[in-house]
């Protein structure tokens, strides 16, 4: 099967719409289907099955900056690139957002299916509600990430929703060599913004021994701020923006993976990844996280925005190597739950029925499961 699948954001900034699109291709090639990316790229593509469609603009989305293509010219190279490919079905990844998804939601007639990763509230879909509705009407399949995904999107769009939960590479969080380390290591590895919480790590970071390290990975518009303001910790390497496999390797020699988000978190698939890693998990108790991770099993979940109850997480990590024995081991079980080959699995049953129904078709009910379900709000 021809399966193209379309990325709303550049996939030249690490994000986590981004690593689900790339990992889900990869799955799917390995399964025997031809499947290919397209999506902006700011810079040479990542993997050769992918179609760069030209550079993004940052965006203001969900309280976060996008790095969006919205641009005519992208929209001309998305055309030409799903005329000349000729796909059976497209797959499209947040396929309301401005770009090439949704060009493509209106401009195409091959088999569509759509899957919605926002969660917590969107003013596009607020102040297009009767645009965005009818735009989501020519999809022949809509599935969500999460139920808060699931949710939004029915809140302003109406339909049904397949709930397939995000996946995760595993054998790709378990063969790259740890990176050198001195001393127990807290990791972050997230956009510098408010609601990531970074800020809230840092004020922890004042709560903890002098011999605990913090990696602090990627950048956004606090970098700078938060720079300026903890200058004087030297515990605190700044490690500006990786590349997937240093990411990996400072994630598996890291002691605690910290997630200390405020909000606006539809699937903690950072969580697994840490899981996968075999790296204990401390994070924020949202429900977003909750999808994947139960406080004492395979994380710890502390209070939203409080510092000192997040250092207290990480100290019990670090001084307790039973806590941290026991959230690696049903860590690993979570992760393998979601295995990105399962989901793959899951989706070719999407497309084939999309297939079947034709363009116009409605959505199929879908076999139950535990990681599967449907959400529909009466």
């Amino acid at each position: 099967m021809r399966v193209g699948l379309l990325c709303p954001y550049s996939l030249s900034v690490p994000g986590g719409v981004q690593g689900q699109v790339l990992g889900l291709a990869r799955a799917l090639r390995a399964r025997g289907h031809e499947a290919r990316v397209l999506s902006p790229c700011d810079g040479p593509p990542p993997e050769p099955f992918v179609t760069p469609l030209g550079n993004s603009l940052p965006t203001a989305a969900n309280g976060s900056m996008a790095p969006l293509a919205p641009d005519p010219s992208a929209a001309l190279r998305t055309m030409r690139a799903l005329r000349d490919e000729d796909f059976d079905v497209l797959h499209l990844h947040e396929p309301l957002a401005p770009g090439p998804t949704l060009t493509a939601v209106v401009l195409h007639d091959t088999p569509l299916v759509g899957t919605f990763h926002m969660a917590g509230d969107s003013a596009t879909y607020r102040t297009l509600r009767p645009m965005v509705r009818w735009a989501a009407g020519h999809l022949d399949a809509r599935c969500a990430v999460s139920r808060a995904a699931a949710d939004l999107a029915h809140h302003y769009l109406g339909g049904e929703y397949l709930i397939l939960f995000n996946g995760v590479e595993i054998d790709r969080w378990q063969r790259v060599p740890p990176a050198p380390k001195s001393g127990p290591t807290v990791f972050f590895c997230s956009r510098h913004e408010p609601r990531k919480g970074l800020e809230v790590l840092l004020e922890a970071m004042t709560h903890l021994p002098a011999e605990v390290r913090c990696w602090v990975a990627s950048t956004g518009p606090d970098t700078a701020r938060l720079r300026t303001q903890y200058a004087g910790d030297p515990r605190i390497e700044w490690l500006g923006r990786l590349s997937e496999q240093d990411k990996v390797a400072r994630m598996r020699a890291a002691d605690v993976f910290c997630a200390p988000s405020l909000g606006g978190e539809s699937f903690g698939v950072v969580l697994i990844e840490a899981m996968a890693a075999g790296t204990p998990v401390v994070a924020s108790n949202l429900d977003g996280y909750r999808n994947v991770a139960e406080h004492g099993r395979d994380a710890l979940l502390t209070e939203v925005g409080d510092p000192v109850a997040l250092a207290g997480g990480i100290a019990e990590v670090l001084s307790s190597s039973s806590t941290a024995a026991q959230l690696i081991a049903g860590g690993a079980v979570t992760a393998a739950s979601f295995s990105m080959d399962a989901l793959a699995a899951r989706y070719e049953e999407r497309y084939e029925w999309v297939r079947r129904r034709g363009p116009g078709g409605l959505v199929a009910p879908g076999r139950s499961g535990s990681r599967t379900r449907w959400w529909k709000r009466g």
